[in-house]
């Protein structure tokens, strides 16, 4: 199966780490996935296309529409341009391919909503998600959490938001009710509230590992470290979309969590106020 990947630049760590995580991914299952074609916008001083396209056996694009031309399946990544999403999707779906679409999924909740009802005009499937979903420690966490506290860091709170939000809506799920954001130093925390009384809060410093406090249904907490394993669970239900085109979650978690990522970074805007969503 030949994948292709369409990018504002290549020079991101997702771009540069995919392509190797599919090929451990074939050398630990027997399969055949390819990373064959790339499209991109602009080069990177530093780091262009033709030296990606070098190191990863892969050829360059004149246009979207050549990419899903010559490839089966179709991964949109530009994980730094979110803005991109909503024209890169649109140009995939009237090609008749079903994506793969990066973190973040797009700029905000309005665009999110644009993009699945292009999907569902052109007859096509697609699904978007933070590779923090698929920390296999959140799965028995999510069956008896009462309360979170997120503790996670990185380059910016901006760019990393997304994680806090994928992961409160796969523990604690659809509903949220209002945000609180304060900033103390270096520290950004973000307080997340239900209308059953259920918390989830956030704790941002740069360059702290993943990591949560869960309160169980006793009362009890414990803290778990996430580790980085969740990559190779993204990639790994990636490659199984491109054979079944079957998601392995509610797609309108995705909407959920550009809601809530919405109503964070309004909250950032407007410190010590409780926004609604």
């Amino acid at each position: 199966m030949k994948i292709g990947i369409i990018d504002y630049a290549v020079a991101n760590y997702h771009t540069k780490t995919y392509p190797k995580l599919i090929k451990q991914y074939n050398e630990a299952n027997g399969t055949n996935f390819e990373v064959s074609y790339v499209f991109t916008e602009v080069d990177k001083e530093g780091y262009t296309t033709a030296d990606w396209c070098q190191a990863y056996g892969a050829e360059r694009c004149e246009s979207i529409k050549e990419l899903c031309e010559k490839s089966d399946f179709v991964m949109i990544i530009a994980p730094d341009h979110p803005e991109k999403h909503l024209g890169y999707a649109e140009e995939v779906f009237k090609c008749g391919h079903s994506p793969y679409i990066d973190k973040t999924f797009a700029p905000n909740y309005e665009t999110a909503v644009k993009i699945f009802e292009l999907a569902e005009k052109y007859g096509v499937k697609f699904f978007s998600s933070s590779a923090l979903r698929y920390a296999p420690q959140l799965d028995d966490i999510k069956k008896t959490v009462k309360s979170l506290t997120l503790i996670n860091g990185g380059g910016a709170f901006v760019d990393h938001a997304i994680h806090f939000c994928e992961i409160t809506v796969k523990c604690m799920g659809k509903g949220a009710e209002k945000v609180f954001y304060e900033r103390f130093e270096d520290q950004e925390w973000v307080d997340i509230a239900y209308p059953d009384g259920r918390r989830a809060k956030i704790m941002y410093s740069k360059w702290m590992p993943y990591g949560v406090i869960a309160q169980d249904e006793s009362g009890e907490s414990k803290y778990v470290d996430l580790g980085w394993s969740f990559f190779n669970g993204l990639i790994a239900d990636v490659l199984r979309f491109a054979v079944e085109k079957t998601t392995s979650f509610d797609t309108q978690e995705t909407l959920e969590c550009m809601k809530l990522l919405d109503a964070v970074l309004i909250a950032k805007e407007n410190e010590k106020q409780w926004i609604n969503l």
